[in-house]
C-alpha cells in the first residue's frame, strides 16, 4: 500500500495516514486494510476508527508492544487493493422528502435554479459511499453529492434535528442518527433508525454504501410502525464495484 504512513500516538495507539485527499481510491484502501485486520483477529488490538484518509488503531500495549504491531501492520499493507470487481453492501435507505419531514427542500431547489423534485431525483439518484462514521455515533459522511445541489450549511445551526433526519452540508449528504443540534439542510426523513443508543449498535460502517429511496407518507408510517414491531428488516444490496 503506497504512501501511507504509520506513526504512533500516545503509547498505546497508531495512525496510519494515507494520502491526504478525499476520494474513493484512497478511502477504499483504508476500509480494505481495515478488513484485512480484522481478518486477522490480531489479539491485543482494541479498536479502529476510521477517518476519511487514516485508520487510528488502539492497542493493549501489555498484548503488543509498539514495534510488534507496526510489524504487522506494515506487513498487511504491502498488499495491493483490487478496486476492480469488489462486492460492495448497499444499504437501501427510504426517505420522505419535503413537508414537514425536509423543511428545507425549498431552499435547497432555489439555491441549486432546479424544481423540488429535480433535487429528489438528484440526490437519490446514486450510491454514497459512507466515507467515515463521526460528528456523534453513527453518523454517516456520505461521499460525492452532485454539485447541483451542493448547499451551504445554516447560519444559525438549529438546536434540535429529529433522528433520520436526512440532509445537505456544503458538499456532503447524511442522516441524523439522533435528536441532536445541527446545521445541514434538511430535505426529508427516514423512518429507519441507524442508530440503537441502548445497544450502541450502528446499521453500517465505512467502506459500504447508502442508496435513498423515495417514498410516500402512507409509506414511511407504515414502515415506522414495524420498526416499532420489529418485523422491519434493513434492505442490504450485494453489487460490484
Amino acid at each position: 500500500m503506497k504512501r501511507a504512513k504509520i506513526k504512533a500516538v500516545g503509547d498505546s495507539s497508531i495512525l496510519i495516514e494515507m494520502p491526504q485527499e478525499i476520494s474513493p481510491e484512497i478511502n477504499g484502501k483504508m476500509t480494505f486494510l481495515m478488513r484485512m485486520i480484522k481478518e486477522q483477529k490480531v489479539e491485543g488490538i482494541v479498536d479502529m476508527i476510521p477517518s476519511f484518509c487514516a485508520l487510528l488503531i488502539n492497542y493493549d500495549p501489555r498484548v503488543l508492544s509498539y514495534k510488534e504491531i507496526t510489524k504487522r501492520i506494515t506487513k498487511l499493507m504491502n498488499f495491493e487493493m483490487k478496486l476492480t470487481q469488489r462486492e460492495k453492501t448497499i444499504y437501501e435507505i427510504p426517505v420522505c422528502y419535503g413537508g414537514e419531514f425536509g423543511i428545507d427542500l425549498p431552499f435547497i431547489a432555489a439555491n441549486a435554479g432546479i424544481s423540488e423534485e429535480e433535487v429528489i431525483r438528484i440526490h437519490s439518484g446514486r450510491d454514497y459511499l459512507i466515507y467515515m462514521l463521526g460528528f456523534m455515533p453513527g453518523f454517516p459522511y456520505l461521499g460525492d453529492l452532485d454539485e447541483k445541489i451542493h448547499t451551504p450549511r445554516l447560519e444559525n445551526p438549529r438546536l434540535k434535528i429529529q433522528a433520520g433526519s436526512v440532509g445537505i452540508g456544503g458538499a456532503q449528504t447524511g442522516i441524523y442518527p439522533m435528536d441532536s443540534p445541527g446545521g445541514w439542510q434538511l430535505l426529508g426523513q427516514t423512518p429507519v433508525p441507524t442508530y440503537n443508543p441502548e445497544t450502541e449498535q450502528i446499521l453500517f460502517e465505512a467502506g459500504n454504501y447508502i442508496r435513498f429511496k423515495p417514498i410516500t407518507v402512507k409509506e414511511y408510517e407504515a414502515i415506522r410502525l414495524a420498526v416499532a414491531e420489529g418485523s422491519y428488516k434493513a434492505v442490504i444490496i450485494k453489487d460490484e464495484v
